[in-house]
């Protein structure tokens, strides 16, 4: 697999993990908020809704917990006004990071950013820096079974005109535009074909081979990130071996 994709299935692993101790609740919460105040309640004609309530979905948040942060975001209940931004920067050896953030206070979070940067050795930079590199995509990750005919599902993806299609050691990876992603997977749906990760993300064109303790300081700058109360996505194009991962 790419190094992208390793990483987000690491990361999808590490996520239900990460549920149990209320930190992804929390994100996925201020995701329902942010995509309900802004496309409102109704998940039929709000994307980023339904996104946001599958990733709910698969975390098993509460149902009181989804409905209250979709009902803050309406307004018929109080909390917090956030912010969405952007950051951009270098891990080391010069690996392109962006970084999506939801927050109540812009200055603090901006202070908080750059600070992990500098600490594993990697520093922020300007807006658009780095964003050239990276393509939304929706990407999906299917493992090899018995169950799972490859021709059947090339040919289910060339008729869905996916962007790409690649065939990995023990996986299949399928990429298609941000619009085709739930109508490409309900196709899988249909047809008993489960999936692994199924997310719209970011996807780097080029990616950054890392190793030793270039290596080591991208990982540790990933998980400072991650764990980052106001940090809710972050994205990066190194490619580093999986067991090292």
């Amino acid at each position: 697999m790419s190094g992208h994709s390793k990483w987000a299935n690491i990361k999808h692993k590490k996520g239900k993990m990460d549920a149990l101790r209320g930190k992804v609740t929390t994100k996925i919460g201020r995701e329902l908020t942010v995509a309900a105040r802004m496309g409102g309640a109704d998940p039929t004609g709000n994307m980023r809704l339904k996104l946001a309530l599958q990733k709910a979905k698969e975390n098993n948040i509460p149902k009181d917990n989804i409905q209250r942060a979709i009902q803050k975001g309406i307004g018929s209940l109080d909390g917090s006004n956030y912010e969405e931004l952007v950051y951009e920067g270098y891990g080391p050896a010069g690996v392109a990071v962006m970084v999506e953030v939801m927050t109540d206070n812009r200055n603090r979070t901006a202070a908080d950013v750059r600070h992990l940067f500098s600490k594993y050795s990697g520093n922020l930079g300007e807006s658009g820096c780095v964003s050239w590199i990276f393509d939304k995509k929706g990407l999906f990750v299917i493992e090899k079974t018995a169950a799972v005919d490859e021709e059947e599902l090339m040919m289910l993806s060339l008729e869905a005109e996916a962007d790409d299609f690649k065939v990995e050691d023990d996986e299949f990876e399928i990429t298609v535009a941000p619009e085709c992603f739930y109508s490409f997977q309900e196709v899988l749906e249909k047809n008993g074909i489960k999936t692994s990760l199924a997310e719209i993300t970011m996807i780097p064109q080029t990616t950054v081979a890392l190793s030793g303790d270039d290596a080591t300081r991208m990982m540790k700058l990933m998980d400072a990130l991650e764990e980052h109360d106001d940090i809710q996505e972050v994205y990066a194009n190194f490619d580093i071996p999986e067991d090292l991962m």
